[in-house]
């Protein structure tokens, strides 16, 4: 008996020491294949973390080497290049220096009528009568008599299109009664654009000695715009009138039924006349205006602007030896641009600040409000640059922010600035925060609540203070 009992308990032992062996496997099974993922994601951690490339981020985002001025070997007394949108200088050689700008002073001109017309205080098909400082004007023009009628439409274009002076002329005394006259617009104009150093003694650019007779400014002081002035005013223009190309872009133009030839547009970089023999060589892809300038004062110059992947830029040559050397010297400075440069979305709009996701509002049901920003951020930057050092400044109103408040009423602003490698200036754009909902104003009795219990937690810390 008592033998059958010990055997029964060493075969109860034995299943025991069996299930806790079985036990020791699985768990050291499940203890293997559960540290594999753990160890393998440390190890691919830290193999991340040894081949962070040291290279400066230029390098490694694949940014392009922006060349230097130098390295352009511009033939030019000055240049400009700006992107409109964003109003940034991509390339200043020389171009705060005031020079005279011969023809390219029209596009004042044409600024001012076609803003006239715009507000509707002129029509594109009224009637104007050439009067006799029209008639008597010189130069690039299309030969209009005294009391010849065109309208607004035709003399702009002639003017765009073929530099007329005459046509020029006839439309600033149309415009503002005498040419003189017009000279003040042309003039205020310039100071509300913040142009610094223009200044307009005509419609056209003309010399005031080639002025006719009787009709010459007084006082002896000639026009003169710097590259960044001319740039200014071409933004303006692009900016503000769209449809410009409706006129700039024209290859040629039929004035006159007995004119024996049309017009032919100064603009030999036109991207049309990729197929036109003489003009191909010179022809530039999405270019579309804006304004060529020549006297012996001056020289050759050319504004010029072409639109590549969404992204428009101006060009400002002034100073060059021959007509061909502004073409030349105009795709050198938009190359540069369109080569190294492009247009990037840096914060998307509706976008939170980090540290600034939400104010507060007094007397509200929920006194923590969402904001985010009003619009969004783009810069020009050199391709492939790095963005992610941008940096955000909030500015918070100062006054107290109270319910009830409308989805997108502004509580501040923030300031982002980007340095990018290859560029010496530092980006900044300031936009505002805005809420994003409605802000309902709390009732007397949540109010009554939320009193109270502020009363007893500063009573609280001021006693607790005391120790």
């Amino acid at each position: 008996m008592k033998l059958k009992k010990k055997q029964r308990t060493t075969s109860k032992s034995k299943r025991n020491y069996l299930r806790k062996g079985v036990a020791s496997v699985l768990l050291l099974n499940m203890l293997c294949f559960s540290l594999v993922p753990a160890l393998a994601l440390a190890e691919g951690e830290q193999t991340k973390s040894t081949t962070t490339s040291t290279k400066p981020a230029s390098q490694q985002t694949g940014a392009v080497k922006i060349p230097t001025a130098k390295e352009l070997d511009l033939k030019v007394s000055s240049a400009i290049l700006l992107e409109p949108v964003s109003g940034q200088v991509l390339l200043n050689i020389n171009g705060d220096e005031p020079l005279p700008p011969a023809s390219m002073t029209k596009m004042m001109t044409e600024y001012i009528v076609a803003d006239l017309v715009k507000q509707g205080k002129f029509g594109w098909d009224d009637v104007v009568t050439v009067q006799k400082n029209a008639a008597k004007t010189i130069g690039s023009r299309i030969f209009l008599a005294e009391g010849d009628q065109h309208t607004i439409k035709e003399l702009y274009i002639a003017m765009a299109v073929g530099s007329a002076n005459d046509a020029t002329v006839a439309l600033a005394e149309y415009v503002a009664g005498s040419e003189q006259a017009f000279v003040k617009m042309m003039n205020d104009e310039a100071q509300r654009m913040g142009m610094k150093t223009a200044h307009f003694a005509n419609s056209t650019g003309l010399d005031i000695k080639d002025m006719p007779e009787g009709f010459q400014t007084p006082g002896g002081q000639e026009t003169v715009m710097s590259a960044m002035d001319a740039a200014i005013l071409a933004k303006y223009i692009v900016t503000d009138h769209p449809d410009f190309s409706d006129f700039t872009s024209l290859q040629t133009y039929q004035f006159r039924e007995r004119d024996a030839k049309p017009i032919v547009n100064y603009n030999w970089m036109l991207e049309a006349n990729k197929n036109v023999t003489n003009f191909k060589q010179f022809a530039y892809e999405g270019l579309d205006g804006l304004k060529t300038g020549h006297t012996s004062n001056a020289g050759n110059c050319f504004t010029g602007t072409a639109e590549r992947n969404g992204m428009r830029l101006i060009s400002v040559v002034m100073g060059t030896a021959t007509d061909k050397a502004r073409f030349v010297e105009t795709r050198k400075v938009l190359d540069y641009g369109f080569n190294n440069f492009e247009a990037k979305q840096i914060i998307p709009p509706k976008s939170t600040v980090a540290g600034t996701e939400t104010v507060t509002v007094n007397k509200a049901k929920n006194t923590s409000v969402p904001v985010v920003s009003d619009e969004g951020v783009s810069f020009v930057i050199p391709k492939g640059a790095d963005v992610s050092t941008v940096q955000a400044k909030v500015e918070l109103t100062s006054e107290t922010l109270t319910a009830p408040l409308k989805q997108g009423t502004k509580v501040g602003t923030v300031t982002y600035s980007f340095k990018p490698d290859g560029m010496n200036q530092t980006l900044e754009k300031k936009v505002n925060l805005i809420t994003t909902e409605d802000v309902e104003k709390a009732g007397w009795f949540k109010l009554l609540m939320r009193a109270i219990g502020d009363f007893f937690r500063d009573l609280f810390n001021g006693i607790k203070n005391l120790f």
